[in-house]
């Protein structure tokens, strides 16, 4: 029987650290691709989330009254908040704001529950790097509400 003697290689193993260093490298990449599109989705949201606020407030605001009460203050009779008021308010509004420009594929949603106004927008993003197995494109959402009504009368 032969003796193993330490120090001699019975084959080659110049090829195995390469491979390890390859597959780290994939896996450190594909990592910052995750964290590079996962950043994109979030501040596109945040947008999202500022105009749907403001949408929400601008729908409450005109759908309720048919002017801005912020500036002229609130008319004399009742509040009314219709919904085809409250549609039209927000979709002016992020007309306004350039919305659509910012995020195109931009689509709202609004709805009326009583004294509240709910605004839901989404907007197609696409994401700067893509993982294998990952969608290239993808939808982010966000909503505002906001309630209008009359307090009582303040000295």
């Amino acid at each position: 029987m032969k003796a193993c003697r330490p120090g001699r290689r019975s084959r080659d193993q110049g090829g195995q650290s390469s491979v390890l260093i390859i597959g780290f490298a994939a896996v450190l990449a594909m990592l910052i691709a995750v964290v590079v599109d996962s950043s994109a989705a979030y501040l596109q949201r945040q947008g999202l989330d500022t105009l749907a606020d403001g949408a929400a407030l601008c729908g409450a605001d005109l759908g309720a009254t048919g002017v801005e009460v912020y500036q002229g203050g609130v008319p004399g009779q009742t509040l009314e908040l219709t919904p085809d008021r409250a549609r039209a308010a927000v979709a002016g509004y992020l007309r306004d704001a350039g919305a659509y420009e910012r995020y195109p594929g931009l689509s709202f949603a609004v709805r009326v529950e009583g004294d509240r106004v709910l605004v839901h927008l989404s907007a197609p993003l696409e994401l700067p790097l893509s993982a294998p197995g990952s969608p290239a494109r993808t939808t982010v959402g966000a909503d505002g509400s906001a309630v209008v009504g009359v307090d009582g009368a303040r000295d």
